[in-house]
């Protein structure tokens, strides 16, 4: 779905008209109208709010043009409800929210969160543990927070 029409959509399912909604996110009417209609797109700021006004992610709010993964874990984040937040209710798309919550992380090493993963994951081929550790580690590395 494209921008526009995910903006009218979130507005309609909040039940606000184009003037309630530029006075929540401090705009003009005729903005959140052009929005709508394609012409413009909202700055970074505004997206923010929006994000804020609806509880959506940011990226839902562009059309999700872009897979989110957790940057801890790699776990594919394809939900708003995945997602992590900050203490202040933002989103914080780069985490899930189990690695990532009440502002701060989770697992204090990536070996600790290896040994999670080795506990909690299912392995029906019966990979050594050591092989799976190995795995895990290569994988993780490419990831954000471990790199």
């Amino acid at each position: 779905m494209e921008m526009r029409a995910i903006l009218k959509s979130l507005r309609e399912a909040h039940h606000l008209t184009q003037e309630q909604l530029a006075s929540r996110v401090m705009v003009t009417r005729q903005a959140v109208s052009r929005w709508e209609t394609g012409e413009t797109q909202p700055n970074t700021d505004t997206l923010k709010l929006l994000s804020r006004e609806y509880d959506v992610s940011i990226n839902t709010l562009l059309g999700a043009p872009r897979q989110l993964v957790c940057q801890c874990c790699g776990m594919p984040l394809g939900e708003d409800s995945l997602i992590s937040r900050e203490t202040d209710g933002a989103f914080n798309e780069d985490y899930c929210k189990w690695c990532y919550t009440d502002g701060g992380f989770v697992y204090e090493s990536k070996e600790k969160l290896i040994d999670f993963l080795l506990a909690h994951m299912p392995d029906p081929a019966g990979t050594p543990d050591a092989e799976r550790r190995e795995q895990y580690d290569r994988y993780l590395s490419t990831l954000k927070h471990w790199s």
